[in-house]
């Protein structure tokens, strides 16, 4: 996944954090801006609040959309990302942020945060790209190692298996012949794009044995499924 989000940050950075975007004259204001909107419809759909001495932990930051935000609500954060090209631009642009420490992550698991330091853990559209569900419950498990008692996590998933199968037909190909002359977005058919939906039992199940309860759950059966988990 490494290799294929750092290509994608070489790219077209802003596009790959928000698809809204667009692709050929991003707006770098809108962009930034949006991530204060985003976590505030996160925290106001689980109906949860940031407090200013929470210590939190990002998974899948890119290049700091959403730290910027959380960064501005908490005391620390700890942003992760798989991609090194990624996590350069973050730093780049957000070299402000002295409560922030950039990660590099392994794509598989929370690495570098110690077990019970964090309040928080926050994440949105990250899941939804991974290509095996199994490993959003890897980073759920992770969720729970991480956080303190009573902390919690709020993040998107994918219930909707129907928006992660490739595409097809005339309009998909008139795509790829715009992404080869660098007019449309490349890797829309490749397995870290495409990602998997995740079954909301399965999370439920991993989330109690990771020594979590889920608190409450917005837009089941969507793209943008909301979950807010609490550690015990």
């Amino acid at each position: 996944m490494q290799a294929f989000w750092d290509e994608r940050a070489k790219e077209n950075a802003f596009y790959f954090v928000d698809n809204n975007v667009d692709y050929n004259s991003p707006d770098a204001e809108q962009f930034w801006a949006e991530g204060e909107r985003v976590v505030d419809v996160i925290l106001g759909a689980l109906d949860i609040t940031i407090e200013s001495g929470d210590d939190i932990v990002e998974i899948g930051c890119g290049v700091g959309r959403l730290t910027r935000a959380l960064a501005g609500r908490g005391a620390s954060v700890r942003a992760l990302d798989v991609s090194a090209e990624m996590l350069a631009q973050a730093r780049e642009a957000n070299a402000q942020l002295d409560n922030v420490t950039w990660i590099h992550g392994d794509g598989t698991s929370i690495t570098g945060v110690e077990p019970g330091s964090a309040d928080v853990c926050f994440s949105h559209v990250v899941f939804q790209h991974i290509p095996e569900p199994s490993i959003t419950l890897g980073y759920v498990r992770g969720m729970g190692r991480v956080l303190r008692p009573g902390g919690w996590a709020a993040f998107q998933i994918s219930n909707d298996p129907g928006i992660h199968r490739p595409r097809s037909g005339a309009g998909w190909i008139r795509h790829r012949v715009l992404a080869k002359l660098g007019r449309a977005p490349k890797g829309q058919d490749h397995p870290a794009w495409l990602g998997s939906a995740v079954d909301l039992d399965d999370l439920r199940r991993t989330a109690g044995e990771a020594g979590m309860d889920v608190e409450r759950v917005e837009n089941p059966g969507t793209q943008f499924c909301y979950v807010l988990l609490r550690r015990r």
